[in-house]
C-alpha cells in the first residue's frame, strides 16, 4: 500500500494536514491500551514490586547507618561492582535503593517500551492489519502516535507506582519522584529508539532484537564507564541513558537539570522517527530483506524453523556468555563486599546454599542465569504463537509437514537453545571466576529440568488455545520475581515452591538431589505431550 491510498489533504492550511495526518489517534490509543491491558499492567507491577521491595530488604540486611556508610565506602574501591551496579551516592535507604535496582529497573522499563511500540507499529505493518486499518480515517502518523502514547501511558504509570510506593514506604524524598521519572524517562528513550529502528526493518522480531541490543549496549556504556570512576563522570557513562539516570543522583543531590535529556532525546528521536515514516510505504522498510536464492535451502519445517531463530538464539548466548564473564569476575569482590554481614550473608546462602560464601554467590547467579534462560525458552517456544496467529503456520502445514512436525521442529530450538545459552553462562563463569569448570558446568545443567519445565507450560498453554499462551509469560515472570526478591524477603518454602526453581539442589557446593531433578524433567515431558496433543486436535487460528 502506498501513501496515495491515504485520504487526500483537503485542508487549506497546515493546521487542517497535520490534524489529517493524526486522524483517529485517539481510537488507536484507547485500541493499543485494551489490547495491552493485561501486558502492560504485569509489566508496570512486576518492575515497580522489584524496586519497592528493596527499602525493606535492604533495611533488614544493613540495619544501622553505620552498616549502610560502610557498604558505600566498599564501592569506592570495588570497581567490579561498581561496574555491575555503579556508584552509590547517598548511604541513606533511598540512596541505596537507586544504586541496587535503578539501573535494573530502567532496563526493565527499557524492554516493555520496546515491545510496546514495536508490537503496534512494525508489527502490525508485518501482519498486514495496519493496511486494513489505514483504510479507514486515520492519518498518516496516527498509528505510531498512538504506539508512543502507549509507550508514555505504561511509563508514567511505572514512574507514578515507584514514586508513591517509595513516599508511602517512608523514602518521600525528592529522591523518590526522581528516581520515578528517571526510570520511566529511560523507558521512553528506548521507546523513541524502538520506532526509528522500526522504519528501517520489514521484521517485528529484528526491530525487537536490534533494539535489545542497544539496550544492552547502554549498560555495558555504563558498566565500562563506572568501573574507570566512582562518581559517574565517565564520558562513557555520560552516552548512556541508563547513564543519566545514575547522575541524576535520586536521594542524593538530586541533579534535576539531567531530566532535560530525558525530554530532549524523546522529543528528537520522536520526530526522527516521524519524519522517516512519512518517507516510506506503508508495509515496507528502508532495508528491505534480500530476495532468498533462486533454489532455496529451506527444504524441511526444521530448516526454516532454526532459520526463522537463529538470530534470537545467537544474541541469547553471546549475552549469557558475557553476563556469565561479568559475574564471575565479580564473585571475590562479592564476598569482600559480604565481609562479616551476617543477614546478607544470610541471604545470598537462602539464594546459593550454604557450602561458603563465593559458592552461595555462584549458585545464586547460576539460578538467575536458569530463570533468564526460562524466559528465552517461554519466547521461543511462543515462536509457534506468532506463526500460527500471523497465518504462517497454514502455508507450511497445507504441504507434506503435520502438526507435530512444525511444532517440534521449533520445540528442539526452544529446550535445546536453553542447553547451549546455560552451558555458555557456565563457561563465562568460569573465564570470568578462574575455576575448574566441571562444577560450574554442571550447576548451569541442573537448572535445565526448571527451565524445561515452564517452557512445557507454554507448549500446553498454546496447545489448548493461543488465547492462554501469553499467561506462560506470567508464570516465567512469578518465577523470576519469586527468585529475585523471594530470600530477600524471607518468603516460606511453601511459597517459594511454587517455582520449578525452588525445588533444585544449590550448586556448585551443594548436594546433588536427582529427586526434585527427574521429577521436573518428567513434568516437562508430559506438559509437552498433552499439549502437542491438543494442538493436534484442535483448529487453527485463521
Amino acid at each position: 500500500m502506498t501513501a496515495a491510498a491515504f485520504p487526500a489533504h483537503t485542508g487549506t492550511g497546515t493546521h487542517s494536514g497535520s490534524s489529517r495526518q493524526l486522524a483517529g489517534t485517539g481510537a488507536l490509543l484507547r485500541f493499543n491500551l485494551r489490547r495491552d491491558r493485561v501486558v502492560i499492567p504485569a509489566w508496570v507491577a512486576v518492575t515497580g514490586l522489584l524496586v519497592l521491595s528493596l527499602p525493606g530488604s535492604l533495611k533488614a540486611v544493613y540495619s544501622t547507618p553505620a552498616e549502610r556508610a560502610d557498604i558505600a565506602r566498599q564501592m569506592l574501591t570495588n570497581s567490579s561492582l561498581r561496574a555491575t551496579y555503579g556508584p552509590v551516592f547517598s548511604d541513606s535507604l533511598g540512596g541505596l535503593t537507586a544504586w541496587r535496582i535503578g539501573g535494573y529497573a530502567a532496563i526493565l522499563a527499557g524492554v516493555m517500551s520496546l515491545i510496546v511500540v514495536v508490537r503496534h507499529t512494525r508489527d502490525e505493518e508485518e501482519s498486514g492489519r495496519q493496511e486494513l486499518v489505514s483504510s479507514a480515517m486515520v492519518g498518516r502518523r496516527a498509528p505510531l502516535t498512538a504506539a508512543l502514547l502507549t509507550a508514555f501511558v505504561a511509563n508514567s504509570a511505572l514512574a507514578l507506582l515507584i514514586t508513591a510506593g517509595l513516599a508511602s514506604a517512608g523514602q518521600g524524598s525528592a529522591g523518590a519522584p526522581a528516581l520515578g521519572l528517571g526510570i520511566g524517562g529511560v523507558g521512553m528513550v528506548f521507546a523513541t529508539l524502538a520506532a526509528i529502528v522500526a522504519q528501517f526493518t520489514d521484521s517485528g522480531r529484528l526491530a525487537k532484537g536490534l533494539t535489545g541490543g542497544l539496550l544492552g549496549a547502554a549498560f555495558v556504556l555504563r558498566a565500562v564507564g563506572d568501573s574507570t570512576t566512582n562518581n559517574g563522570s565517565s564520558p562513557a557513562t555520560w552516552i548512556s541513558p541508563i547513564g543519566w539516570l545514575e547522575n541524576l543522583r535520586p536521594f542524593a543531590s538530586e541533579r534535576w537539570w539531567v531530566l532535560a535529556l530525558f525530554v530532549a532525546a524523546p522529543l528528537l528521536q520522536g520526530l526522527l522517527a516521524y519524519e522517516l515514516a512519512g518517507r516510506r510505504d506503508v508495509g515496507m522498510s528502508f532495508f528491505p530483506a534480500r530476495p532468498g536464492p533462486a533454489h532455496g535451502r529451506l527444504g524441511t519445517a526444521g530448516a526454516l524453523a532454526w532459520r526463522l531463530q537463529r538470530g534470537s538464539v545467537l544474541g541469547w548466548s553471546l549475552g549469557f556468555l558475557a553476563a556469565g564473564v561479568a559475574f564471575g569476575g565479580i564473585t571475590k569482590g562479592a564476598a569482600d563486599l559480604v565481609g562479616d554481614n551476617a543477614k546478607t550473608r544470610e541471604i545470598i546462602e537462602r539464594m546459593g546454599g550454604q557450602s561458603g560464601i563465593e559458592n552461595a554467590f555462584l549458585a545464586t547467579m547460576v539460578g538467575m542465569f536458569g530463570m533468564l534462560a526460562a524466559l528465552y525458552a517461554v519466547s521461543s517456544v511462543l515462536r509457534l504463537h506468532s506463526e500460527e496467529t500471523g497465518q504462517r503456520a497454514e502455508p507450511i502445514l497445507a504441504n507434506a509437514v503435520g502438526r507435530l512436525r512444525w511444532a517440534a521442529s521449533h520445540l528442539v530450538i526452544a529446550f535445546g537453545g536453553a542447553v547451549l545459552i546455560m552451558l555458555l553462562s557456565g563457561l563465562g563463569l568460569t573465564l570470568g571466576y578462574g575455576a575448574d569448570p566441571g562444577p560450574i558446568l554442571a550447576a548451569t545443567l541442573v537448572q535445565l529440568p526448571a527451565i524445561w519445565t515452564l517452557g512445557a507450560l507454554a507448549v500446553l498453554l498454546h496447545g489448548l488455545s493461543p488465547r492462554l499462551s501469553p499467561l506462560s509469560w506470567a508464570a516465567a515472570g512469578l518465577a523470576l520475581l519469586l527468585g529475585w526478591i523471594g530470600p530477600a524477603l524471607n518468603l516460606p518454602r511453601t511459597v517459594l515452591g511454587i517455582s520449578p526453581f525452588g525445588h533444585l539442589p544449590k550448586l556448585p557446593g551443594g548436594d546433588m538431589a536427582w529427586g526434585p531433578v527427574i521429577t521436573l524433567t518428567v513434568i516437562a515431558a508430559v506438559l509437552v505431550a498433552v499439549g502437542l496433543t491438543a494442538l493436534r486436535r484442535r483448529d487453527l487460528t485463521t
